[in-house]
């Protein structure tokens, strides 16, 4: 596909969204989001219909991972194909979940902004933990802006809370309602990352990457994912994301930037 020089997209350099997607260590709280998007047992079911996580789980999470980046850091067209394929997967998506005889579908408003919210506050969090450089209206911009990636994605935009404290409102009462189930298949999701395979890119730091996903997981699905936690693991969960946070501004680009950002941010500068 042809890109035009310049072309930043539905978001550009100045957006929070850049700011915040084009850090490694918010990358790293995809984890987290994906183990509680994976604790819906309707959102499971869904994904295990596409196979995502039977058939090379991993070269799937990370094909999704670019068409997830592409609508953050790919031209306007490049955006729109990417949500697209998304959606085309999606329409297909649709069954009788068998662990709570449910009926499920991709499409489903309130799975999709189970998703979201999962992926947007586990975002806000990894930033406010690793990197610390919004304020409150920052993190109320990026959760606005992150309303138009959602809407891309066929989640109308009256459906997310309008606020931060809105959208950790709603997670609390998902959490407490009693609807999230640790079933076998999210467990195999939890394994990804704590016996992640040998091809998996960032394998070396998977196992830091798992104990701070389940660290920062609301307590009851901890203990939904069977994760013994004590007073102890906090504080070393709290000493390594602060010693990340400490050492991150000394790290060269290409390791605390992710390569779409510098690819996009690349394209920007280059005259049309």
């Amino acid at each position: 596909m042809a890109v035009s020089a310049g072309d930043q997209g539905f978001f550009g350099p100045e957006s929070v969204s850049w700011r915040v997607h084009r850090e490694t260590t918010v990358l790293f709280g995809g984890a987290r989001a994906l183990l509680m998007q994976a604790a819906h047992p309707l959102v499971i079911a869904g994904a295990r219909e596409t196979g995502f996580y039977e058939r090379n789980p991993w070269k799937r999470l990370e094909r999704t991972l670019q068409l997830t980046y592409a609508i953050t850091f790919g031209s306007r067209a490049e955006a729109e194909e990417a949500a697209a394929r998304i959606n085309a997967v999606h329409r297909g998506v649709h069954g009788t979940d068998p662990v709570t005889g449910k009926p499920y579908d991709a499409l489903d408003p309130e799975l999709l902004l189970w998703v979201h919210a999962c992926l947007v506050d586990s975002a806000v969090l990894f930033e406010q933990l690793t990197v610390g450089a919004l304020d409150d209206a920052g993190r109320q911009r990026f959760h606005e802006e992150q309303m138009l990636a959602a809407e891309m994605l066929l989640l109308p935009r009256e459906r997310i809370p309008p606020t931060v404290a809105g959208l950790r409102a709603y997670i609390d009462s998902v959490v407490s309602s009693g609807d999230l189930i640790v079933t076998d298949a999210a467990l195999a999701v939890a394994s990804l990352f704590k016996n992640p395979p040998q091809e998996a890119e960032w394998r070396p730091v998977l196992r830091a990457v798992s104990r701070w996903a389940f660290g920062t997981l609301p307590p009851v699905l901890r203990a939904q994912y069977g994760v013994r936690w004590t007073r102890a693991h906090d504080v070393m969960r709290e000493v390594s994301l602060g010693s990340v946070r400490l050492l991150r501004p000394a790290l060269p680009r290409r390791v605390r930037y992710i390569q779409p950002a510098e690819a996009a941010l690349a394209r920007t500068r280059t005259a049309t």
